[in-house]
């Protein structure tokens, strides 16, 4: 069953008070879309079922630190859940177990030129994402940096998905125009 805004704010604020009932009922609502969300990064069924309960519990006892009308509850769930998924994800990568892996030369260092030939160009877009619409910039941050779907942009920015993606859409070609110059 689907659940309104106003729902899952209170939800989560009875959460916050250790209320059981309210955090099985949470869980009931939020965990279809949270479970999605894991299993879209970690690409495994059990590791996105085994990370979704750590999620829980970190809802348990992070609940509250949720500001109702900041983000919506659902954007504020699911930004918990990737993160949490990505840091599984980052836990993944072997440690160095020799002095030689970690010195490793296999890859060099840039030159001199090339470093300062990429801090030129990191400026430039930036100033390519000072040019775009208030928001918008922001909004291009968080799909192409951090992950966040269409859908949770859109509930995050309060407008319509349709208007995210021609958002999203009309920012990527602002920026190529602006860093052809």
């Amino acid at each position: 069953m689907e659940r309104s805004t106003e729902d899952m704010s209170a939800l989560i604020a009875r959460v916050a008070l250790k209320d059981r009932a309210a955090f099985s009922a949470l869980y009931v609502a939020a965990s279809p879309k949270l479970f999605a969300v894991c299993l879209r990064i970690l690409k495994d069924r059990h590791e996105a079922e085994e990370a979704l309960q750590e999620i829980f519990v970190k809802i348990w006892q992070r609940a509250d630190r949720y500001a109702a009308g900041g983000t919506s509850p659902l954007a504020w769930l699911s930004t918990i859940a990737r993160n949490h998924a990505i840091d599984i994800i980052r836990a993944r990568k072997p440690v160095a177990n020799t002095i030689d892996e970690v010195y490793d030369l296999a890859d060099p260092a840039p030159n001199p030129e090339k470093s300062a030939m990429t801090r030129a160009e990191g400026r430039r877009i930036d100033l390519c994402m000072g040019e775009l619409a208030e928001g918008r910039a922001d909004a291009v941050r968080k799909a192409y940096v951090e992950g966040l779907s269409y859908q949770e942009l859109a509930e995050m920015f309060g407008v319509p998905l349709n208007t995210m993606r021609t958002w999203l859409r009309r920012s990527l070609l602002k920026l190529r125009e602006c860093m052809e110059r």
